[in-house]
């Protein structure tokens, strides 16, 4: 098995486009596998953002039939692993969720263990590297040995003006993910107040996704603060929205949690006090030059910890890695057949 040229194509499958859109930072060309099942689109969800310009839409019976060799082949779960089995090319499992929260969210009864047996033990017989966006995520699988945190780019957005005095929060289908996102809590802390709640949820009357991501970007900068509130066992202190809101320069208010990169009382409030937290609304509220300073605080935060050249640095490292294993689990392999 020879080196893979550097100048190859990737392969990715078409999931979580935000997280897919920062792809554009890696110096590739790239095919997205568009057309799976159990989308709400049938190709790239232009609503979440644009096509990444290094970039083309591909169907998976298209790939099968060219059966071309990728430099590294991105998959988000076992599903997409399976699918590209027949592909030549290093593989790269993207965890983007908590066991627990995959669990409860997919309504799934397979024990946990099983859960990581399953996936551990795939990946290791088809050479694929495992990758998690965070270590809380990696940790769950038993599979943090590598993390590459999200990006967001200060320069994507406008500046902020706060104008419209609303909290904000952008979450799809909250009903099935009520105890990760601690929906209880939220509801306690702000009901009642000025929130804008946008996504696609649609037993909530009122509340749609926004159009694109333009439009996302103005809903962003008009709004007076951020929420993102979230089990700290099953999700992370913070999520691709509220990096983009503090890239945008609001400040987050939440819950308490140890992987939230918000400093309470600096760049936002997190309190574990629904009514503490509900004052400290009604502040921001009330002041929004005090919303302004603590959401330039959240975008330095944003700048120096979830930028996209270390999204670049990171990825490129584990897509050494995926070819790393690649290469020692075909290599057995051809060892092994020469010896029959």
């Amino acid at each position: 098995m020879c080196e893979i040229p550097s100048n190859h194509r990737l392969l990715v499958f078409d999931c979580h486009e935000a997280w897919v859109y920062q792809l554009r930072a890696i110096d590739r060309s790239i095919d997205v596998i568009v057309g799976l099942p159990g989308r709400a689109t049938k190709g790239w969800d232009t609503a979440m953002r644009p096509l990444p310009p290094n970039a083309r839409c591909v169907s998976l019976h298209d790939v099968l039939a060219a059966n071309e060799l990728y430099e590294c082949i991105i998959a988000h779960n076992l599903t997409d692993l399976l699918d590209a089995k027949t592909l030549d090319g290093p593989r790269l499992l993207v965890i983007h969720c908590t066991l627990g929260g995959t669990i409860l969210d997919q309504h799934t009864v397979t024990p946990p263990d099983e859960l990581r047996r399953a996936v551990s033990q795939y990946t290791r017989m088809v050479g694929a590297h495992v990758m998690a966006v965070s270590r809380l995520k990696g940790r769950s699988w038993a599979l943090d040995e590598d993390v590459v945190p999200l990006s967001a780019e200060v320069a994507d957005y406008p500046p902020y003006l706060g104008d419209i005095a609303s909290g904000l929060r952008v979450a799809n289908q909250i009903h099935l993910k009520t105890r990760t996102l601690r929906w209880d809590f939220h509801e306690k802390a702000f009901a009642g107040m000025p929130v804008k709640l946008v996504g696609h949820n649609d037993d909530l009357p009122g509340v749609a996704p926004a159009r694109n991501w333009d439009e996302l970007k103005q809903i962003l900068r008009r709004h007076r603060f951020y929420i993102h509130t979230a089990d700290p066992a099953l999700e992370d202190g913070y999520n691709m929205a509220t990096l983009e809101a503090m890239a945008a320069g609001l400040p987050v208010l939440g819950n308490l949690h140890p992987t939230s990169p918000i400093r309470s009382g600096v760049s936002g409030f997190l309190s574990d006090d629904p009514l503490e937290l509900r004052s400290f609304a009604w502040q921001l509220l009330k002041d929004r030059d005090m919303a302004a300073q603590m959401g330039r605080e959240a975008q330095k935060t944003a700048a120096e910890l979830f930028n996209l050249a270390k999204f670049k640095v990171g990825l490129t490292q584990s897509m050494a890695r995926a070819r790393a294993k690649w290469l020692e689990v075909s290599t057995l392999s051809l060892a092994s057949r020469n010896a029959r």
